[in-house]
Protein backbone atom coordinates (compact mmCIF):
# COMPACT_ATOMS: atom_id res chain seq x y z
CA UNK A 1 0.00 0.00 0.00
CA UNK A 2 2.90 2.38 0.69
CA UNK A 3 4.08 2.05 -2.89
CA UNK A 4 0.63 2.92 -4.25
CA UNK A 5 0.50 5.95 -1.94
CA UNK A 6 3.97 6.97 -3.11
CA UNK A 7 3.02 6.67 -6.79
CA UNK A 8 -0.05 8.83 -6.23
CA UNK A 9 2.13 11.35 -4.37
CA UNK A 10 4.42 11.41 -7.41
CA UNK A 11 1.47 12.05 -9.71
CA UNK A 12 0.42 14.99 -7.57
CA UNK A 13 4.00 16.25 -7.78
CA UNK A 14 3.59 16.31 -11.56
CA UNK A 15 0.37 18.32 -11.14
CA UNK A 16 1.97 20.93 -8.93
CA UNK A 17 5.05 21.23 -11.12
CA UNK A 18 2.86 21.85 -14.15
CA UNK A 19 0.70 24.17 -12.06
CA UNK A 20 3.71 26.35 -11.27
CA UNK A 21 3.94 27.19 -14.96
CA UNK A 22 0.33 28.40 -14.97
CA UNK A 23 0.52 30.45 -11.74
CA UNK A 24 2.63 33.16 -13.41
CA UNK A 25 4.71 33.55 -10.27
CA UNK A 26 1.68 32.97 -8.02
CA UNK A 27 -0.05 36.02 -9.46
CA UNK A 28 -3.03 34.07 -10.84
CA UNK A 29 -5.41 33.03 -8.07
CA UNK A 30 -7.07 29.84 -9.35
CA UNK A 31 -3.92 28.20 -10.76
CA UNK A 32 -2.08 29.18 -7.58
CA UNK A 33 -4.73 27.63 -5.33
CA UNK A 34 -4.81 24.43 -7.39
CA UNK A 35 -1.01 24.23 -7.36
CA UNK A 36 -0.85 24.71 -3.59
CA UNK A 37 -3.56 22.07 -3.14
CA UNK A 38 -1.61 19.60 -5.29
CA UNK A 39 1.56 20.39 -3.30
CA UNK A 40 -0.18 19.70 0.00
CA UNK A 41 -1.66 16.42 -1.22
CA UNK A 42 1.69 15.34 -2.69
CA UNK A 43 3.62 16.10 0.52
CA UNK A 44 0.94 14.50 2.68
CA UNK A 45 0.93 11.27 0.65
CA UNK A 46 4.74 11.21 0.63
CA UNK A 47 4.72 11.55 4.42
CA UNK A 48 2.30 8.63 4.71
CA UNK A 49 4.51 6.43 2.53
CA UNK A 50 7.50 7.33 4.72
CA UNK A 51 5.88 5.47 7.62
CA UNK A 52 7.02 2.19 6.07
CA UNK A 53 9.40 3.00 3.21
CA UNK A 54 13.02 4.12 3.66
CA UNK A 55 13.47 7.88 3.31
CA UNK A 56 16.03 7.74 0.49
CA UNK A 57 14.00 5.28 -1.54
CA UNK A 58 10.69 7.10 -1.12
CA UNK A 59 12.14 10.50 -1.87
CA UNK A 60 14.06 9.31 -4.93
CA UNK A 61 11.01 7.53 -6.35
CA UNK A 62 8.76 10.54 -5.62
CA UNK A 63 11.15 12.92 -7.37
CA UNK A 64 11.72 10.42 -10.21
CA UNK A 65 8.01 10.12 -10.93
CA UNK A 66 7.69 13.89 -10.80
CA UNK A 67 10.67 14.37 -13.08
CA UNK A 68 9.51 11.89 -15.71
CA UNK A 69 5.95 13.20 -15.69
CA UNK A 70 7.03 16.81 -15.81
CA UNK A 71 9.37 16.20 -18.75
CA UNK A 72 6.60 14.42 -20.65
CA UNK A 73 4.10 17.17 -19.78
CA UNK A 74 6.58 19.82 -20.87
CA UNK A 75 6.93 18.16 -24.26
CA UNK A 76 3.17 17.79 -24.70
CA UNK A 77 1.91 21.04 -23.16
CA UNK A 78 4.75 23.50 -23.68
CA UNK A 79 6.56 22.17 -26.76
CA UNK A 80 9.74 21.43 -24.80
CA UNK A 81 12.36 19.71 -26.92
CA UNK A 82 12.65 15.94 -26.99
CA UNK A 83 15.78 14.29 -28.26
CA UNK A 84 17.55 10.98 -27.91
CA UNK A 85 19.59 12.05 -24.87
CA UNK A 86 16.47 13.17 -22.99
CA UNK A 87 14.74 9.87 -23.81
CA UNK A 88 17.75 7.86 -22.63
CA UNK A 89 17.90 9.94 -19.46
CA UNK A 90 14.24 9.23 -18.73
CA UNK A 91 14.89 5.52 -19.27
CA UNK A 92 17.73 5.68 -16.72
CA UNK A 93 15.41 7.34 -14.20
CA UNK A 94 12.81 4.60 -14.77
CA UNK A 95 15.48 1.94 -14.32
CA UNK A 96 16.58 3.64 -11.10
CA UNK A 97 13.02 3.62 -9.76
CA UNK A 98 12.66 -0.07 -10.66
CA UNK A 99 16.00 -0.82 -8.99
CA UNK A 100 14.94 0.96 -5.81
CA UNK A 101 11.64 -0.93 -5.78
CA UNK A 102 13.36 -4.28 -6.25
CA UNK A 103 15.94 -3.65 -3.53
CA UNK A 104 13.51 -2.27 -0.93
CA UNK A 105 11.90 -4.84 1.33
Amino acid sequence: MSWVTLIIAGIFEIFWAIGLKYTDGFTKLIPSLLTIFAMLISFWLLSISLKTLPLGTAYAVWVGIGTIGTVIAGVILFNDSLNLLRIVSIIFIILGIIGLKITTS
